[in-house]
């Protein structure tokens, strides 16, 4: 079975924090008539800070749509590579070694895919299969490890490299007054991250089933509204109670495991704010400090998209507090409404079974008349 191996997620070097957001919120929407509500639910959210790929003078100014996704690629190729090595090394992996690539990204739109670049430039093999995810929002972090964990059943010897790169401030729309647009503004923040699934060998998550489940008739409740000035986000005001109808998909697939959602060991969860996380800890009834890693995410980065998943997931990993054998859900919600879930058991190399013994993949001869990698960039 497959094994998730530590994530690396970076994170930009401009900072804003929630006291400068509701200032600059009560500076730009004076006479919002609804100013005290979404300052109130902006302070609700709990996100003590965000990062951004750019100033937040540049962040506010709107070039226009062309102008916007031409800084999406170029931060994707400044920022990518890093994350991508690290996660390599987390891994115990290089370049050559992986089979597959799945790249997620709601916040940014290029054709041919990131992940082409990627192998031109980051030393991937010519046949190392391309996956891009780009319309399942926050789900796709979770959608991710799902198909790679597929992928990896297909292929029991492959190895796959999840991309996340979200940029979303490159999404600010400052013509958008409702007050659910306005919350997003101080809700989202940016962020790369990358993580290794391997076919054999690792220490990890051994991802053991997973499941997709969409909500019927919520297709308008979180969407893009995709105009002359690009992406505006829409946000429903029943967004928050969504726990209700997504939990029983979450209990459904730990039965169908044999195990009971409410007593696992981790969660990892897509914490897009924090009523989300309040409503699946009462559903669940298990302790708050079973969310701690995901409300770690929010409070620290804000929503980070499709990354949250595999940012808790790396603090999880840094804790370095679970015993061999512990089982654990992780959970993305996006639109849809889409949950996209898995379970699974952590492993340490020494622990897996026999037949996961862990061992370097052969390295595999490139077909006569491609091109050979490079070097990854420094």
């Amino acid at each position: 079975m497959a094994i998730l191996c530590r994530p690396t997620v970076l994170v930009p070097e401009h900072v804003i924090s929630m006291e400068q957001t509701l200032e600059l919120a009560r500076r730009l929407h004076p006479d919002h008539p609804r100013l005290d509500l979404v300052l109130r639910l902006v302070e609700n959210t709990g996100v003590r800070e965000r990062h951004l790929i750019r100033p937040i003078e540049e962040t506010l100014r709107h070039p226009g749509f062309e102008a916007r996704n031409a800084v999406y690629g170029q931060e994707a190729r400044r920022r990518v590579p890093a994350a991508v090595r690290a996660a390599l090394d987390s891994g115990g992996l290089d370049a050559r070694e992986i089979d597959a690539i799945i790249f997620v990204s709601c916040t940014g739109f290029l054709m041919p895919s990131l992940t082409a670049w990627m192998i031109n430039n980051l030393g991937f093999r010519n046949d190392t299969r391309q996956i891009p995810i780009a319309q399942l929002g926050c789900a796709a972090g979770g959608a991710a490890i799902n198909r790679a964990g597929d992928f990896c059943a297909a292929y029991p010897d492959a190895n796959v490299l999840i991309v996340a790169c979200e940029f979303c401030s490159l999404c600010y729309q400052p013509t958008d007054h409702e007050v659910g647009t306005l919350l997003s503004n101080g809700l989202f923040g940016d962020a790369v991250a990358a993580a290794v699934v391997r076919g054999r060998g690792g220490t990890g998550i051994r991802l053991e089933r997973n499941g997709s489940y969409l909500v019927p008739d919520t297709e308008d409740w979180i969407s893009y509204a995709v105009k002359a000035t690009g992406f505006h986000f829409q946000l429903d005001k029943r967004v928050p109670t969504t726990m209700a109808l997504l939990a029983p998909a979450l209990h459904g697939l730990a039965h169908r495991h044999g195990w009971d959602a409410s007593e696992l060991d981790f969660y990892i969860i897509h914490a897009g704010g924090p009523r989300i996380l309040d409503d699946l800890r009462d559903i669940l009834d298990v302790e708050a400090s079973s969310f701690r890693y995901s409300r770690a995410t929010l409070t620290e980065y804000g929503n980070i998209a499709s990354a949250v998943v595999l940012d808790s997931l790396r603090r999880m990993f840094d804790d370095d507090a679970l015993e061999p054998g512990a089982r654990g859900v992780i959970a993305g919600f996006g639109p849809g409404i889409t949950a996209e879930t898995c379970v699974g058991t952590w492993v340490r190399a020494p622990d897996v079974p026999a037949d996961l013994t862990p061992r370097r993949p052969r390295r595999r001869a490139v077909p006569a008349g491609t091109r050979r990698g490079v070097r990854p960039r420094r």
